[in-house]
């Protein structure tokens, strides 16, 4: 859930930062971003995107009309149009973005380690078990042979 949105979210402001930056208009960059996406959910989304900036929409409402876009997405996009420094602010999001992501990655990988503990410890415990046991029926039945 989380970590795949925040994937996709990166991906999205990175590949518009990147077309903004070379001079692209934001609609080719918003297209840009829709021919690598592969989830038809997101692909739906941008092509709202598009449809509203081509209606003359600004591009945060574009955003906003989505819901898919945190307060703070649409804060710094309209930011960054009203000063025409759009570009860095894509790359602000796509760095915060990838940064949460990496965390939330990171924390789910150490919420993971100690079940990982358990499996494995619990594996290495049956092998010993299954091999040990038949030395043990062994003993017992040199014992009652004595």
């Amino acid at each position: 859930g989380s970590l795949m949105r925040g994937q996709k979210l990166t991906q999205i402001f990175t590949i518009l930062a990147l077309t903004q930056s070379a001079g692209i208009t934001f609609l080719q960059g918003v297209e840009s971003v829709r021919e690598t996406m592969r989830c038809p959910y997101w692909m739906q989304l941008l092509t709202q995107i598009q449809h509203d900036i081509s209606n003359g929409h600004p591009i945060w409402l574009a955003l906003k009309n989505t819901g898919e876009f945190s307060p703070l997405c649409l804060q710094l996009v309209r930011t960054g149009e009203a000063s025409g420094s759009l570009d860095l602010m894509l790359d602000n999001l796509a760095h915060h973005h990838r940064d949460n992501t990496m965390a939330l990655a990171d924390n789910l990988a150490a919420l993971l380690e100690p079940a990982l503990l358990i499996i494995t410890g619990g594996i290495i415990g049956t092998l010993v078990v299954a091999m040990y046991l038949p030395i043990f029926h062994l003993g017992d039945a040199m014992s009652g042979m004595g």
